[in-house]
């Protein structure tokens, strides 16, 4: 039996064209495969720059729907090409609509014992051999992709316009969306009216989904340090400069940078997510390398905490005694940082009701901004010229949700080891959430 599908309150409704098919009646069949596809995704997860499998199952399903696909769009600054996949499918006269999706997974050593958990091991960029795992959930992503692209396929009597679906590679490097705008994706496939993506969540259950207007998520800057000192032998460091000391001095002095010389009303944060030194116990070595990331919402503070990470850096070195062509390198990586995730407020709106039309307005919530930080924002190009929504999706059983609540603690999230999406209520949702939005922002 058809019945109609309620895009939004005061907006449109799918009653309008009696042979269009219900989201439901298309999301409904999907699962199963899309399930599966889910478990083939996350059992072969990729780390960034390598997305090869994951990019060539989303193209491949992206053609089967009906779309115009082009492979191997994305270009990184040392010459070599992204795994990003770009499908159109164009619907007459209309806005065009970017939905994104990333596709990477991250170097962490799966341990939640799933029949189809990843056992992949692979080469990290420092040649160090780590364990992979789609623990930030863009396995979900890409399926969630997938099965959206089928539905609004099918629907094509409801809207008219020109889908822009992105498959990006490189989200956890923070440098896929810069290398597709660097192949020239907007001039090559048009520029979009409007940006979309979804991220889920351990915060919320499956079936519900969360939305914030403004800024969203942090502004993300990666800075490398390298302190220099003058090695030595372990027996004799009254004839070295350590750099060891210095960095357990530099550590420890990079926390006053938000408790002390932050805003405190501004939100930052400063993690040091790597530390290298030395090749031997009794070896004083001459340098320490430390890999940090710097997550602010405001550019003051993102300058403030640049400052204070290259001011205190400069002060250990000299209270160590460190000669000037000795100094510290700080370098900002400019193409591995990323900006605030900023929910366009106007297209927030529109993006809600679509959500409460597709799935209840109980089920819809409202977020707060968090640190977290990601690439998407790119899209929308500098000063936020393109407006662009992301908004969180639920992704954890329902009981399990409310019995750590109940016990006071949460579970397992992205980039632990640990975080399990339970996919089919999961991709239920973010197959009609998705394809809700879409079909609201090309009406007829």
């Amino acid at each position: 039996m058809r019945h109609a599908f309620l895009v939004a309150p005061l907006l449109c409704s799918f009653a309008q064209a009696a042979s269009a098919p219900s989201l439901d009646s298309l999301v409904g069949p999907q699962l199963t495969g899309l399930v599966d596809t889910y478990k083939s995704i996350h059992s072969h997860a990729e780390l960034s720059h390598h997305e090869e499998r994951t990019a060539g199952i989303l193209a491949a399903e992206l053609r089967k729907a009906g779309y115009t696909v082009t492979e191997r769009v994305g270009k990184y600054p040392d010459g070599s090409l992204g795994y990003g996949v770009v499908g159109i499918l164009e619907n007459g006269p209309g806005p065009r609509l970017l939905i994104r999706s990333d596709m990477d997974a991250l170097p962490i050593v799966e341990q939640t014992n799933l029949p189809y958990a990843s056992h992949v091991t692979a080469k990290n960029a420092a040649g160090q051999e780590v364990g992979v795992m789609h623990a930030c959930g863009h396995d979900i992503h890409v399926t969630t992709l997938i099965g959206t692209a089928r539905a609004l396929s099918a629907l094509r009597s409801e809207w008219h316009g020109t889908l822009m679906l992105i498959g990006q590679p490189s989200e956890e490097t923070i440098d896929g969306a810069k290398a597709m705008l660097a192949d020239h994706l907007y001039e090559r496939f048009g520029r979009p009216d409007f940006a979309v993506a979804l991220h889920d969540t351990n915060e919320l259950a499956a079936g519900t989904v969360a939305l914030v207007s403004g800024a969203a998520q942090a502004g993300s800057t990666s800075v490398d340090v390298t302190l220099r000192g003058i090695g030595g032998h372990g027996a004799h460091p009254q004839s070295a400069k350590d750099p060891v000391v210095m960095a357990g001095e530099f550590i420890v002095q990079l926390q006053t940078i938000v408790s002390r010389q932050e805003d405190p009303s501004d939100p930052a944060v400063v993690t040091i997510g790597t530390i290298h030194g030395g090749t031997k116990r009794n070896i004083i070595p001459n340098e320490v390398k430390l890999e940090i990331t710097a997550r602010a919402f405001s550019e003051k503070a993102r300058q403030i905490i640049i400052d204070g990470i290259r001011r205190i850096a400069a002060g250990v070195a000299l209270a160590s005694g460190v000669p000037e062509n000795l100094a510290p390198i700080v370098t900002v990586l400019e193409d591995e940082s990323a900006p605030v995730t900023y929910n366009d407020p106007a297209l927030s709106l529109r993006v809600k009701a679509a959500l409460i039309g597709a799935l209840g307005v109980q089920n819809v919530l409202t977020s707060s901004p968090v640190m977290e930080s990601e690439d998407f924002g790119n899209f929308g190009l500098e000063g936020h010229k393109i407006p662009a929504v992301m908004f969180g999706l639920g992704a954890m059983d329902a009981g399990k949700l409310a019995e750590a609540r109940a016990a006071g603690k949460s579970l397992p999230g992205p980039h632990n080891a640990l975080f399990q999406p339970v996919p089919e209520p999961t991709l239920r949702a973010g197959v009609t959430a998705m394809s809700s939005v879409a079909v609201a922002l090309l009406q007829n």
